[in-house]
């Protein structure tokens, strides 16, 4: 079984010299999908606040190089304009152009409404929410200012997740969110689509990474193997190669779709 860091040997690079970046890409699901990005030819811009590995290990950007890819790393807060409009600059600055953005930084904060503070409140809907807002809005203005490859200008891939259209147990705000983010993608879809502009999302389901804490509490494991008809949780590797697909030429005639990736939960 290959992994999202390998490649078959007669498979072609999906993305080969295409520039991309990915938020969120220090640690997790979005460290995922920068170094598949890279092993399929892309240039990749990484964007966290942090270059710290929350599962361990050597800093993205520099693993990616280790394994012969082309990346950076662009210290960002998705949800300070400035710094958004200055990653974009400075990836434009470097390759040229922007291919594909993927909006993968997010925070969580787990609480029922009754305890939930006004500040983590807003702190959520600033970096899950405004964050991807932001992104969208950099990337769209720059994806106009250049010519397309084929018929595409640019490709946008949010990540959304199965907690924006089911709810979750006492986690109200990271959910409120994603259902924003799923309504973001179809609006950005539908408005620029006319400009060569594709815009998707993918939505994960249980994804074991890293992150500890309330993910790894037995009863939310348990809710979670129960409602997974497939037989295992899934892995970064999985979201990272349906990004991957959306972020390709394979993705023809397809835009505005929340693409689910959840082993079947939402199926069930």
């Amino acid at each position: 079984m290959t992994s999202a860091t390998e490649i078959l040997p007669a498979e072609t690079p999906r993305l080969a010299g295409r520039v991309c970046i990915v938020t969120g890409g220090a640690s997790g699901i979005g460290r995922a999908i920068a170094r598949l990005f890279a092993r399929h030819g892309a240039h990749v811009m990484i964007a966290d606040v942090t270059q710290d590995v929350i599962e361990g290990g050597t800093p993205t950007a520099e693993l990616i190089a280790q394994e012969g890819g082309s990346a950076l790393f662009h210290r960002t807060d998705v949800s300070k304009a400035d710094q958004v409009e200055a990653l974009v600059d400075a990836t434009v600055a470097r390759f040229g152009r922007l291919d594909v953005i993927v909006n993968d930084a997010c925070i969580r904060h787990p609480r029922r409404l009754t305890d939930l503070a006004e500040e983590d409140w807003n702190r959520m809907l600033a970096v899950n929410l405004t964050g991807v807002f932001l992104c969208c809005r950099a990337a769209v203005r720059q994806m106009l200012r250049q010519d397309a490859r084929g018929e595409v200008r640019g490709r946008i891939v949010n990540l959304s997740s199965q907690h924006g259209m089911i709810a979750a147990p006492e986690d109200l705000a990271y959910g409120v969110t994603k259902a924003g983010i799923a309504y973001l993608t179809r609006q950005v879809a539908a408005d620029y689509a006319e400009d060569g502009i594709v815009c998707n999302a993918v939505a994960p389901g249980k994804i074991v990474t890293g992150q500890g804490g309330r993910l790894q509490d037995p009863q939310v494991l348990d809710r979670a193997r129960r409602r997974t008809p497939w037989p295992r949780f899934g892995a970064p590797d999985d979201v990272a190669h349906a990004a991957l697909y959306l972020a390709s030429d394979d993705a023809r005639f397809v835009t505005g779709i929340n693409l689910m990736v959840d082993g079947g939960w939402m199926a069930a």
